[in-house]
């Protein structure tokens, strides 16, 4: 078979295994749940309710794992974002009643960049590993959490106050029919693939015409709408600048770059150390945020709320594929791992099913996950290493003797050279 052939037949790469595998995961786990809902007659789990709640339950534990991928493609990791949450909340509603919502906004913001500006210059201008560094300056954000709030709830204290947290986080929109969003957004694709193309293939550019006319025409019968959040517009909005960042700006490649060879982005120009530095302030200023819209949903904060939630996210970006190691991650996939570990718990939920098994099923999820994902590359890395490796050389295999008549003619040849000689 030829080289071709075998080529044609297979996925194409981003929707293969090692790329692909936490978006079929994530598809696998719905289906479970939607089955398993309708066996015990339950609500439909994909109604738009439920599905809103997911959206909406995802947001706080997505916009922390998007620059929990920032930091771990710069190759550190951060062990103090839930902490710096709890931090960002109580600093914001202990100001809010003395200097106005807004300001005490601001604080609590800038109180999130310094802690990751602290964290990054330390790691890197100090060399001390950032395990050490994030894990002390968690336990030290706890401390002066106590000491903010006296150790108490510390609640929204007046009416302004409630009215600035309802104005960051208050709002919600219903969304236009979903059925014709995403066949608009199929014949484009379609239309696009067209234009684009060389040579006709009925494939690519048929399949999602056809499929789009449908979506399209079914809509007006097929309705499907949901109510966006405030947060959620948040954690979109975030999320599109954060991929769009990574994956065509020249900062985006010095990330990657500064993460997986640090050593070689250095003798090549890149400032490794700032841009290692600026993503521990990112993620610091978004725990911040994330306090805060945790506080104006509950309308208070508690000194150990929040706990834990650093490793919450950290698992939504391994699920997602992220490497601990630097230089590999996506923040499109983190967000899959952050609505897998929500849809288990919405799905354990709404199955009725306690929550005594929640975190060993979540565990397991987590630890095959990384398994599949390190085999994954495993088997890329060495069918990369085959494929570079150059052909034997001809000489490996003898050449055949030359004819009897060759051989006669160059000694006949020789002698005679000898007796001209």
């Amino acid at each position: 078979m030829s080289t071709e052939a075998t080529s044609g037949r297979r996925l194409p790469p981003a929707l293969r295994l090692g790329n692909a595998g936490v978006l079929y995961a994530l598809v696998l786990l719905v289906l479970v749940l939607t089955f398993a809902a309708q066996a015990q007659g339950r609500v439909f789990y994909l109604g738009p309710t439920n599905v809103a709640n997911i959206l909406d339950q995802t947001t706080l534990i997505g916009l922390m794992a998007i620059t929990t991928t920032l930091v771990l493609i710069s190759g550190n990791f951060d062990l103090s974002v839930g902490a710096v949450a709890a931090l960002g909340a109580s600093v914001c509603l202990s100001l809010a009643g003395t200097i106005g919502f807004w300001p005490a906004l601001f604080a609590a913001l800038a109180t999130g960049a310094l802690i990751g500006l602290f964290n990054g210059v330390v790691v890197q201008y100090f060399g001390i590993n950032a395990f050490i560094v994030t894990l002390g300056t968690m336990t030290a954000v706890r401390g002066i959490v106590l000491i903010v709030t006296d150790g108490r709830t510390v609640s929204a204290s007046d009416g302004a106050v409630r009215d600035g947290l309802r104005a960051i986080d208050g709002g919600s929109w219903i969304t236009p029919n979903l059925y014709l969003l995403a066949g608009l957004a199929v014949l484009a694709v379609g239309g696009w693939r067209a234009f684009r193309a060389r040579r006709w293939r009925p494939a690519r550019i048929l399949v999602p015409l056809l499929a789009g006319a449908g979506l399209v025409a079914a809509s007006p019968v097929a309705i499907f709408t949901i109510e966006i959040t405030q947060r959620t517009l948040y954690l979109l909005a975030l999320a599109a600048v954060a991929a769009w960042v990574l994956r065509y700006t020249t900062i985006g490649r010095r990330l990657y770059a500064s993460g997986g060879n640090p050593e070689a982005a250095r003798l090549s120009g890149i400032a490794v150390d700032r841009y290692k530095v600026v993503a521990f302030v990112l993620n610091g200023t978004v725990a911040s945020l994330v306090g805060v819209l945790y506080a104006a949903r509950l309308g208070s904060i508690n000194p150990s709320a929040l706990t834990g939630f650093e490793l919450t996210a950290l698992a939504a970006a391994i699920l997602g594929g992220t490497s601990l190691f630097g230089g590999l991650g996506s923040v499109g996939k983190s967000l899959v791992g952050a609505l897998i570990l929500i849809t288990l718990r919405n799905g354990f939920n709404i199955l009725n099913l306690g929550a005594n098994w929640q975190g060993l099923v979540e565990g397991i999820v987590l630890i095959v996950a990384a398994g599949v994902y390190t085999i994954s590359l495993r088997r890329g890395r060495t069918r990369r290493i085959r494929e570079a490796e150059p052909a034997a050389p001809d000489e490996a295999e003898p050449d055949p003797p030359p004819p009897p008549e060759k051989l006669a003619a160059s000694a006949h040849g020789g002698a005679a050279d000898r007796k001209d000689g």
